[in-house]
């Protein structure tokens, strides 16, 4: 989105300091994400965004915000009170200049950035969509999301995230969703919210903050899982379901070897074959929102079904890669939660294998919770017949589930060793939450244990 940084300065109540005729075109946070003409909004977090002005502007921002009086050459420069709240304002900028462009927003405990990816497809199929980039979902990356839509953006979707009470809310009040998707509710953040009623509280905020029916405002609701079927009270869009017992429905669910599903969608729409360009069944409930968005949105049942077969996913997600040894590994490291624990622990189970084995870190931010949490779930891999190789996560062990409590990623791969692979034949899951940083045992697996 292109803005000048007079029109900047006015949004945040900033003062220029240098050519208020400078125009940007998107914003980041991260100077290592500069792109020629991007503004650069230092933020202070672990480390002082403004000790990396001058990296942004060599990398070519022509213009950056600054809470501190501007010091750095070559750019144009607004000051404000704190750059975290302009980064704010100018997402509501951004939002005013959408107008009546759709911005749909997507929530819920796990399948929220599948469920972005395959809406942003489907809705690409006959429209220019502009979507949040890997997990972009918080205070960040949802204003981000929105300076970055290019002109002659037809359609957002943006993927919101909660650590507490309010924050969901707080998003809304920026990106002012015309509609809203919740994908389910389980365990996750506790260690902030307190109890599966908060989480679904949390949730919630996202149907309570969209528009009336008359005014176009449109929840999305999984109509399998409870929780989420309830929020229809909670709102005064109007309600479309999708899953188990919806208006949009999938049937004669089959998995391949690789993992694909393949199904029948139905919908007052019509009925078509869905060949899933992401992994697990746990995946056709993401697919069946995002087909019931894309058709209340106009898209034809044809493309609906293109644009599910061919999505850009965002990485370290249900990926099926094999290892330098020829077993098949099952990448789902990029983050994880009971209900994400589970779906991957099945579908490691319905892959082909002589033998399987599942390399889990922590699952982070559960508080109280962790340990009950954790300990079903290595009762979930014995029940499956499951080897655990437990990564500085000893939760996971213990009674009935057979497993190694292993410290680092050098030790896992000693473990793995010890079992007598990776081997061909073998089927091996990696997953953790983000803290445990598994995607570099994966990196080790495909290069080579001695890479």
């Amino acid at each position: 989105m292109r803005l000048t940084l007079a029109e900047i300065a006015a949004a945040t109540g900033g003062r220029l300091h240098g050519d208020g005729a400078v125009v940007v075109d998107g914003a980041t946070q991260d100077s290592r994400d500069v792109r020629p003409g991007m503004l650069f909004v230092p933020l202070v977090a672990e480390r002082d965004g403004h000790d990396f002005i001058a990296d942004a502007v060599a990398a070519g921002a022509p213009a950056y915000l600054t809470a501190r009086e501007p010091a750095v050459s070559g750019a144009a420069a607004a000051r404000v009170d704190d750059t975290m709240e302009a980064l704010a304002a100018l997402g509501r900028a951004a939002r005013r200049r959408l107008g009546a462009v759709p911005v749909v927003g997507v929530t819920g405990s796990v399948g929220k950035t599948t469920t972005k990816d395959l809406l942003a497809a489907v809705l690409g199929r006959d429209r220019r969509v502009w979507a949040s980039t890997r997990s972009f979902n918080n205070e960040i990356g949802v204003p981000v999301t929105l300076l970055c839509a290019p002109q002659g953006t037809e359609a957002v979707v943006v993927e919101m995230g909660s650590r507490g009470s309010g924050h969901i809310a707080a998003l809304c009040r920026t990106a002012r969703p015309t509609m809203g998707v919740v994908t389910t509710v389980g365990l996750s953040h506790t260690s902030e919210l307190g109890s599966l009623a908060a989480v679904v509280a949390a949730k919630q905020e996202l149907v309570e903050a969209l528009p009336d029916a008359g005014d176009g405002g449109v929840a999305f609701l999984n109509a399998g899982v409870p929780e989420v079927a309830a929020m229809a009270s909670s709102t005064c869009a109007r309600v479309v379901t999708f899953g188990h017992g919806g208006e949009v429905s999938a049937h004669g669910v089959e998995l391949d070897d690789d993992l694909t599903p393949r199904f029948g969608l139905q919908s007052s729409h019509g009925e078509i074959d869905v060949e899933l360009g992401a992994r697990g069944a746990h995946s056709v409930d993401n697919a069946l929102a995002a087909a019931a968005v894309g058709l209340e949105l106009g898209v034809s049942l044809e493309d609906v079904a293109a644009g599910l077969c061919q999505p850009t996913l965002s990485p370290l997600r249900m990926e099926v890669v094999r290892t330098a040894s020829g077993a098949r590994l099952l990448n789902d490291s990029y983050n994880a939660n009971p209900l994400s624990m589970r779906a991957a622990l099945h579908s490691l189970a319905a892959l082909p294998a002589k033998r399987r084995v599942a390399v889990l870190g922590t699952m982070a931010e559960l508080g109280e919770f962790a340990p009950a949490e954790h300990a079903a779930i290595g009762a979930l891999a014995a029940e499956l017949g499951v080897r655990v190789i437990a990564v500085d996560a000893p939760g996971y062990t213990g009674g009935d589930a057979a497993g190694t409590d292993v410290e680092g990623i050098e030790d896992a791969l000693a473990a793995l060793q010890d079992l007598g692979g990776p081997a061909a034949g073998d089927a091996v899951l990696v997953k953790g939450s983000r803290v445990a940083g598994l995607e570099r045992l994966v990196e080790r697996l495909v290069a080579g244990a001695d890479a």
